[in-house]
């Protein structure tokens, strides 16, 4: 436990002081965030904030694991090259976003089904590592034990990286959001690997939650730097990738009801728009730009999506203990 504790500290001094080289250097290159005019308008202030804060973190997170956690465990090495691939996919997405870019090649219909595309090559292989090369227990379920589930779990792997891949970033749309959310689910997850006596797994989900602590000291409203795909995506896969190492997906949905949510606004909304011809179930979507338009300000919806999110993760944890 110690040495997982540490590690996120440390991870969260790398992450923060890493912030203001990074911060700076997108600044000097201009890598400003356009606002999409179908947003809320009370993010249009938000326009030339630099983006891509995901890449100082994800690179903290990942660099810390390598170092100090992998020479232990060689299974670490399968939530580290997710996080990287995903990692690449979002900064490819975020250089689409950028203020006067002639176009947002990375938001066009091709471009989101090439991004589908790439999250379930990855979940795929992801899911055979897990399925085939990693001793990580096929289904936990509360008080009842262990089951194994045979291939069918290739097919709940899969699905459950490439949706919380998706709904995670979703989520990142409001100042430390997305951020905070996550950092929570990590240190649910670490929880939850520490009674299970997976140390290295554990100091591996508190070194994203480190790294998370280090970006949100940045990303703290008003931002001064925002997260982007390169940040959310690996976030997502990650989690994912932990749930299923630590064989608690189950509670997946729990921990990240935040992500459920904001993911499940987005699916309601677009859905009963294209069956009514043009009616909507939420003002806006997703979920936190609902609460947007309601009039709600941007910090008091974050504080209880926060809040939300960490009796979720609780509650998650609670379970997995009655095991």
């Amino acid at each position: 436990m110690t040495f997982a504790l540490a590690a996120g500290c440390a991870a969260t001094a790398v992450s923060l002081t890493a912030g203001y080289v990074a911060i700076a250097i997108l600044r000097s290159r201009n890598f400003g965030k356009a606002i999409s005019a179908e947003g809320p308008q009370t993010h249009v202030v938000k326009a030339g904030t630099p983006t891509m804060g995901g890449l100082f973190f994800m690179a903290t997170a990942l660099l810390v694991s390598l170092a100090v956690i992998v020479p232990d465990d060689a299974d670490i090495l399968l939530p580290v090259a997710v996080g990287a691939v995903l990692t690449a996919i979002g900064v490819y997405d975020d250089l689409g976003t950028l203020v006067d870019r002639e176009r947002r090649e990375a938001h066009d219909r091709t471009g989101m089904i090439l991004k589908l595309v790439g999250f379930t090559a990855i979940g795929t292989v992801a899911a055979y590592v897990l399925y085939d090369r990693i001793d990580a227990p096929r289904l936990l379920v509360p008080h009842y034990g262990s089951y194994d589930i045979g291939p069918v779990y290739l097919v709940i792997a899969l699905g459950a990286i490439v949706a919380t891949t998706s709904a995670v970033g979703v989520t990142d749309g409001l100042d430390m959001l997305a951020g905070g959310t996550s950092a929570v689910a990590f240190t649910a997850f670490g929880a939850i690997a520490l009674m299970q006596d997976q140390d290295e797994l554990a100091a591996f989900c508190f070194v994203m939650a480190g790294a998370l602590l280090g970006f949100l000291w940045h990303n703290a409203y008003p931002a001064r730097v925002f997260m982007g795909d390169s940040g959310s995506l690996p976030l997502g896969a990650t989690l994912a990738v932990v749930a299923l190492m630590t064989g608690w997906w189950l509670l997946l949905p729990l921990i990240g009801i935040v992500f459920v949510a904001e993911i499940l606004a987005d699916v309601i909304q677009i859905g009963y728009f294209r069956l009514t011809g043009g009616k909507r179930v939420f003002k806006m979507a997703p979920l936190h730009c609902h609460f947007e338009q309601l009039g709600y300000p941007e910090v008091q919806i974050t504080v209880r999506f926060v809040v939300v999110g960490a009796i979720g993760a609780l509650l998650g944890v609670a379970l997995a203990a009655l095991d």
